[in-house]
């Protein structure tokens, strides 16, 4: 890897801590922050849904305001860098707290599309692969 390469791989790696801290924190500046504004993501693998940034903040605002906390742990960057475009393959581990303090995990794949723009490397596709769901409760309820 040369120095640009190596600087790109870092810089998509930020990105994607950044994208685990919006979601916990409910910061939805540093969410939009995250994607370009043509953005595609989906969470239906979740029993989510998909759609644009701006529809993926309004659902996640409402769907995550039951949880007291949560947590994104991301790790096994699988990054591959084609000049100005990049794929990225990334784990998650989420664990998210009930109103009861019981705890709810969750866990599977980030799958983006990224682009590079002006402003640095930014997600155009996301799609979430989810692989497991652990200690869910049967009153859960999505917007």
């Amino acid at each position: 890897m040369d120095m640009q390469e190596i600087s790109d791989h870092l810089e998509i790696q930020q990105l994607i801590t950044r994208y685990g801290k919006a979601v916990d924190r409910k910061d939805w500046d540093l969410y939009r922050s995250i994607f370009t504004e043509d953005a595609f993501i989906d969470y239906t693998s979740a029993g989510g849904t998909s759609g644009s940034v701006g529809e993926m903040v309004a659902w996640l605002d409402a769907a995550l305001g039951q949880f007291p906390a949560t947590q994104h742990l991301v790790a096994n960057f699988d990054v591959n860098i084609d000049g100005d475009a990049a794929t990225a393959e990334i784990m998650f581990h989420n664990p998210m707290v009930m109103p009861d303090k019981s705890v709810w995990q969750t866990g599977g794949w980030y799958h983006h599309k990224l682009v590079r723009t002006p402003e640095g490397w930014r997600s155009q596709k996301l799609i979430e692969e989810s692989a497991y769901f652990s200690g869910m409760p049967d009153n859960l309820t999505t917007p």
